[in-house]
């Protein structure tokens, strides 16, 4: 058979097995059912009117104007899914391995989806009071929310370049004059230019954006190893009621509350487990997640100290920069002063035009 068709039908088994699994009972609830639950019968199995509406509230941007034609172009798609699973099970593709671990998989993910999502449904919801608290403790989003227009360019990394990108930012006039200095020494960039609402904006990043000027250029590290330069080219406010924010808050919030909640309880529930890992992923997982967190510690410590140094370099030339200017600044005065200070050159003959050799030219 071929392969496309195979992995079609295995889909298709698997939507059944969920959509079967969510909404039926067992072989005596489906006899007591009520006639009104069944909205179409094929051959030996019915579809209820619940399937359906499982599917339609999972299906985005159904109006009410638009749900009578949806349950029925959804109650099509399960009578073609049904003939098709029948078909594969007429051909003892339900005892493929591969069908079966899909089948496998797909309850495996049911399960644990109804678990997490267990735990977050008996999460409190947000009280006004926490939704006000979190207007106010971040301006930045909201009552001082803005809304930028910026320059950037990220440089890709390179060993040794962050000091040479970081001067080259604090002389520079342009971003042209950046992108021209990239070029010339070979390392590779991007360029682009967007405007983005302080809601884009990763929440430690924002502040220092919100205090950079018009016209302004910084460089900061990116977690690759490479460089971000911003210029911000705009900076209107557009600050959002605590009215209007209130409910997007409040979701905010919730998801978070739910998602500390799963991560809290999974974390417990693994402590009390006993996994083994076995084969090539064996050993003590403890032991290996000690060893990844001490490298990763050890590489941020690396980092940070190329970065301190990187702004040592940047700002000793920044200050040599600064050093020569004065410099010449001075000599070009002391020049200024010497020659006011000279005495005055004596003046040249002026020059007494031939007027005879222009009389005789009349």
């Amino acid at each position: 058979m071929n392969p496309l068709k195979l992995i079609f039908i295995v889909l298709l088994i698997t939507a059944a097995v969920m959509s079967e699994g969510c909404n039926r009972g067992d072989k005596k609830a489906e006899e007591k059912k009520a006639p009104s639950q069944v909205a179409a019968k094929v051959n030996a199995t019915e579809i209820t009117v619940s399937q359906i509406n499982n599917v339609l509230t999972r299906t985005p941007n159904v109006t009410p104007e638009v749900a009578n034609q949806a349950k029925r172009e959804i109650l099509n798609k399960l009578v073609d899914q049904e003939l098709a699973k029948e078909q594969a099970i007429a051909l003892k593709l339900d005892r493929s391995p591969n069908v079966v671990q899909a089948i496998e998989a797909a309850k495996s993910e049911i399960l644990a989806r109804a678990y997490v999502e267990q735990i977050a449904a008996t999460q409190p919801r947000p009280t006004a009071e926490d939704v006000k608290k979190y207007y106010v403790e971040h301006p930045e989003l909201f009552s001082q929310r803005h809304v930028f227009e910026i320059e950037e360019i990220i440089v890709a990394p390179k060993e040794g370049n962050a000091a040479a990108v970081a001067a080259q930012v604090s002389k520079a006039r342009s971003m042209q004059e950046i992108a021209d200095w990239l070029k010339s020494t070979g390392v590779k960039f991007a360029a682009n230019r967007a405007v983005r609402a302080a809601e884009q904006i990763p929440l430690d990043a924002l502040p220092k954006l919100q205090t950079m000027k018009v016209g302004e250029i910084r460089v900061t590290p990116t977690p690759a190893g490479g460089q971000q330069i911003v210029r911000m080219a705009a900076s209107k406010p557009a600050p959002v009621d605590e009215a209007a924010a209130s409910p997007a808050i409040q979701q905010f919030l919730a998801n978070k509350r739910a998602g500390d909640a799963i991560a809290n309880e999974m974390k417990l529930v693994k402590e009390k487990a006993k996994i083994e890992y076995v084969g090539e992923f064996a050993g003590d997982a403890t032991a290996a997640d000690a060893k990844a967190k001490a490298e990763a510690e050890a590489t941020a410590r690396a980092k940070a100290v190329a970065d301190a140094k990187a702004k040592a370099d940047a700002e000793a030339q920044v200050r040599s920069d600064e050093l020569s200017r004065a410099r010449a600044a001075a000599e070009a005065k002391a020049k200024l002063e010497a020659e006011a200070k000279a005495p005055p050159t004596k003046a040249p003959a002026p020059v007494v035009p031939n007027v005879d050799k222009g009389i005789r030219g009349l």
